[in-house]
């Protein structure tokens, strides 16, 4: 029975290729010279570090522009709140979402019940599983998804034949 899954997750070879340009940039821009700006990554976590706020802000939009060169969905990013490290040093903590949570997962299974379309859809961990007999359905499920869910960056694989 053809199947695929909805799942969210951000592409990391993109997110870690996106925080290396950014850096870069930063300790090539004028407007940065003599500060300690940089990004760090770990797994799912993205930490700005900067001398004061204005600085992690424009450190933010730097990696921002970088992320959206390379086709990372910026929904991915949730923005952290800015902590006061040593001295007069700042820095703040961005994670990636990874996985669909379960009110979204909630959403997209009554989205898909109240379609009528012949197909049926479960919850498995941070995934939803949509089966149907046709492919022709499960394409029309993909199109339904992506026009009705805009909260959120969806995206589809392991489709299953």
């Amino acid at each position: 029975m053809p199947s695929f899954d909805v799942v969210s997750e951000a592409d990391m070879t993109e997110v870690r290729n996106a925080v290396d340009q950014a850096n870069k940039e930063v300790s090539t821009r004028f407007d940065f010279k003599g500060s300690d700006a940089r990004i760090e990554q770990k797994e799912l976590e993205l930490t700005i570090y900067a001398d004061d706020d204005f600085k992690v802000a424009q450190v933010r939009e730097v990696l921002l522009g970088k992320l959206a060169k390379r086709n990372v969905d910026l929904r991915f990013l949730e923005k952290g709140k800015e902590e006061r490290i040593s001295g007069d040093k700042l820095k703040q903590i961005n994670t990636i979402r990874k996985g669909v949570t379960g009110d979204l997962a909630k959403k997209i299974v009554r989205l898909i019940k109240d379609s009528k379309l012949k197909v049926q859809a479960s919850i498995q961990g941070d995934t939803v599983r949509v089966t149907g007999a046709k492919r022709d359905t499960l394409q029309d499920v993909i199109a339904l998804l992506k026009k009705e869910v805009a909260d959120a960056p969806l995206s589809f694989n392991n489709f299953r034949d």
